[in-house]
């Protein structure tokens, strides 16, 4: 009889362990363009305008948002801010173009929220054995993701770490749950899929053969839970709901 007990635990970024709530693009957008802008002056770069900045920036992310959004494939906003950069004749090394992506993302970090007993939480997880990772839909660089991360405490609880742009896909397709599957090392139905939506996290992670719950967040307001999913209000509520399902695969 096969072993259905949960093995492993593959997390949603946002709104599900880290809480953005309802946010404002634009502002947040000429916030980061703001720092972003002073950094590279301060660097003696050729920016110009703060203003013609701006708009060239917004403009080329809008429109490769868009695309994405047609082609269902994310893509580096980092890889895109740098490229327009080096065309504008900025010059900078690799580590000040990491920290010219943190900048241009920091304001979102700033209004993040994460669950005040979090590290306590994955750590209860992690003693118990099972293994966490991360499948994120977001055109954001990594290594900004991951500074975020770090500075909240979260970072080394999850291995691997999956950002949609890194693929040609991202959710709801199939291929980034079995990869993160193979990634995590269990099959479908050892894995619990947690996340905010309901079409790209919940639907396709049991459509794979995963386990799902849903974190309630904005996102998912007044809206139905799946057939065979769970819901929690907090990600403290995981180790007691994973307790009882692998209970319940032992005794079945």
């Amino acid at each position: 009889m096969p072993d259905k007990k949960i093995k492993a635990v593959l997390f949603d970024l946002g709104d599900t362990l880290l809480d953005f709530g309802k946010i404002y693009p634009g502002r947040l957008f000429r916030q980061g363009a703001r720092l972003s802008y002073d950094f590279l002056k301060s660097c003696g770069q050729p920016v110009g305008s703060f203003k013609y900045y701006c708009w060239r920036n917004l403009i080329a992310l809008q429109v490769r948002r868009l695309l994405s959004n047609i082609t269902r494939n994310d893509f580096n906003s980092l890889v895109l801010l740098r490229w327009i950069g080096i065309k504008k004749g900025i010059r900078l090394d690799g580590q000040q173009w990491r920290h010219f992506g943190w900048l241009w993302y920091e304001p979102l970090s700033k209004i993040a929220t994460t669950e005040p007993d979090i590290k306590e939480t994955l750590t209860k997880l992690k003693n118990s054995g099972l293994k966490l990772g991360i499948v994120s839909n977001t055109f954001v660089n990594g290594c900004s993701l991951e500074k975020h991360m770090e500075q909240v405490g979260i970072l080394d609880f999850f291995e691997p770490r999956m950002y949609s742009y890194e693929f040609d896909f991202r959710k709801p397709d199939a291929r980034i749950f079995r990869i993160a599957a193979e990634r995590i090392g269990q099959t479908p139905d050892n894995i619990l899929f947690v996340g905010d939506r309901i079409n790209t996290d919940i639907r396709p992670a049991i459509k794979v053969g995963m386990r799902a719950v849903m974190k309630t967040a904005h996102t998912n307001k007044g809206k139905k839970i799946p057939e065979g999913a769970g819901k929690i209000n907090h990600i403290s509520e995981l180790p007691e709901l994973i307790e009882k399902i692998n209970a319940q695969a032992v005794s079945n």
